[in-house]
């Protein structure tokens, strides 16, 4: 494989993206070799999914696009980022303001930091923000059965 491989998407701050997106990073990462329905892919589906439903829940229209990144460095570190062009960072609410939503970046934290990696917010030049997250890169040699087990 490649010292270094990247990927980008460009889609629609529209509720249909966050599908488009999660489809796009899974199966960008099976052609780099992360077969779907390993926990790992299922990890990232899971991130991909609140990244961009951030992206097209809290930009409240102000970005019309959001862009998603994947990079693979030498087959040790993949990088998965989602830029808006929404001014404002994300803010933790207090816990009576968040009923059923508002907890999508302590989910990403959480799972980020279990498999060792890194979550990242930081302003772009444009006005914009990423948020980014690092994981190690580590194929798996079994796939995850639905259960969530792997397969002898």
């Amino acid at each position: 494989m490649a010292d270094h491989l990247e990927a980008s998407v460009t889609l629609p701050s529209d509720p249909a993206s966050v599908s488009a997106a999660r489809a796009y990073v899974v199966g960008t990462l099976a052609e780099w070799g992360l077969p779907e329905g390993t926990e790992v892919s299922y990890t990232v589906r899971l991130i991909i999914s609140e990244l961009a439903t951030n992206a097209v829940q809290h930009t409240f229209g102000q970005s019309p696009t959001f862009t998603v990144d994947v990079q693979l460095d030498r087959d040790e570190r993949l990088r998965i980022g989602v830029t808006d062009s929404h001014p404002r960072l994300p803010r933790r609410l207090p816990a009576a303001v968040q009923q059923d939503n508002g907890r999508g970046l302590v989910i990403i934290r959480w799972l980020t930091a279990e498999c060792g990696g890194r979550l990242r917010i930081r302003p772009t030049r444009e006005g914009g923000k990423t948020i980014s997250i690092e994981l190690p890169w580590a194929v798996p040699v079994q796939p995850m059965t639905t259960a969530g087990q792997q397969e002898p």
